[in-house]
């Protein structure tokens, strides 16, 4: 058997994961990751660190395996919250669990977890790893987690095959009424806790409240761009390039409707937080201007302006959990796509040129910001993935 390190977040998924690991004969160490020390920003009532670690230390308790605690807080806003400031300063949304999970994670948890001798760490992701021997070597694919309205494989898109290799995931194949179960059954003090929301390991957070931290509010306008803008009714053409360039507006296209404090703080596709009512319908922001400091938005939910059928990664950009798969220039695929977690999974062409790969979706796509990222399925494999650049 193994000697395997599971990363204990105080949740109920990591407790299991322990639980199953521990049934099945391995030598079990529960690790817990402090990575946060902040509460700005941090809404109320939501759980400080301090509470998760008092959980994890009361599962690893209950299981009789020995309990560490390990500080990467400095790595952690280094390689993640510093990230997640730039990328938002320059008016894009980033995706924070995906960096946590490659930067943090299965990076420097898991150096910390090989220096105490783990053959394997694992986590309570819902997702799977599948082991193949292609052509005399071992190839790890991410597979998609059983419980499809749990699947978390989208937050571990960016993993490499030597990351894959020390990864467990105990409670892939379950579902979480069953993951449930068996705490309660077990007696973990997490069984009813429930399940952690927000940014990873930040918690739930106020987020323009969170970004005043290093970003600084500055008042703006907020102009309205009609459903009939001539932008949306003009041809742009067999390019890719052109196509994948997303709809560009000044303030002269719109009508000034109200003001913001800040267009960094702010991502398209937004509905809540513009406090600006009386409308037949929502509105939704459609791009924002950091450098004029501009916010632009549209009524409905249909609005033309919301939706966009091309876009564009840049070539270093690009990531192959398997880089034998890696596309050459001029190669097109076919493969189901996601841009978020827990949106259903989107027919799509990749096309792969010199200056980027292109996504051609068979249907529009709705509220795409640059920095969110991409990734393409092949059936229950995840096999790639990128940050959309626009």
């Amino acid at each position: 058997m193994a000697r395997v390190v599971v990363g204990l977040s105080g949740g109920v998924d990591s407790s299991v994961a322990a639980y199953l690991l521990k049934e099945q004969g391995h030598e079990v160490i529960g690790l817990f990751m402090r990575n946060w020390h902040d509460t700005t920003g941090t809404l109320e009532g939501d759980c400080p660190w301090h509470d998760d670690q008092v959980f994890a230390e009361l599962v690893a308790k209950r299981l009789d395996i020995p309990f560490r605690f390990v500080d990467l807080s400095e790595e952690y806003k280094r390689r993640v919250v510093d990230y997640m400031f730039s990328e938002y300063e320059q008016g894009r949304t980033p995706n924070p669990d995906v960096l946590c999970n490659r930067e943090i994670k299965f990076d420097v948890f898991l150096k910390e977890a090989l220096k105490m001798g783990a053959d394997y760490v694992a986590t309570g992701h819902y997702c799977q790893k599948a082991t193949e021997i292609v052509d005399g070597r071992e190839v790890y694919r991410l597979v998609a987690g059983a419980d499809k309205n749990k699947d978390q494989s989208y937050f571990l898109c960016q993993l490499t095959q030597e990351q894959l290799r020390y990864a467990l995931f105990p409670i892939g194949h379950m579902l979480k009424p069953e993951v449930r179960a068996i705490a309660a059954e077990q007696k973990l003090a997490t069984a009813k806790r429930k399940d952690s929301q927000g940014i990873c390991f930040v918690g739930k957070v106020d987020l323009p409240v969170f970004l005043q931290q290093q970003l600084a509010a500055r008042q703006g306008n907020v102009h309205e761009i009609l459903p009939s803008w001539r932008g949306y009714g003009l041809e742009r053409g067999d390019d890719l390039a052109t196509q994948s360039e997303p709809f560009r507006y000044t303030v002269r296209d719109g009508k000034k409707i109200g003001t913001h404090n800040g267009a960094h703080f702010y991502t398209i596709g937004q509905r809540k937080g513009l406090g600006i009512g009386g409308r037949k319908e929502s509105l939704f922001v459609l791009a924002t201007d950091v450098k004029e400091n501009v916010i632009y938005v549209g009524e409905g939910d249909s609005h033309p302006g919301l939706y966009r059928s091309v876009l564009r990664i840049k070539p270093e950009e690009v990531h192959w959990v398997d880089p034998t798969q890696r596309m050459t220039e001029g190669e097109r695929r076919r493969y189901d796509v996601r841009i978020r977690y827990r949106q259903a999974l989107q027919g799509a062409e990749l096309v792969a040129q010199g200056d980027g790969m292109y996504l051609l979706f068979d249907e529009p796509q709705r509220g795409v910001a640059a920095g969110q990222f991409a990734a393409w399925y092949d059936g229950e494999v995840l096999v790639g993935s990128g940050v959309i650049e626009r």
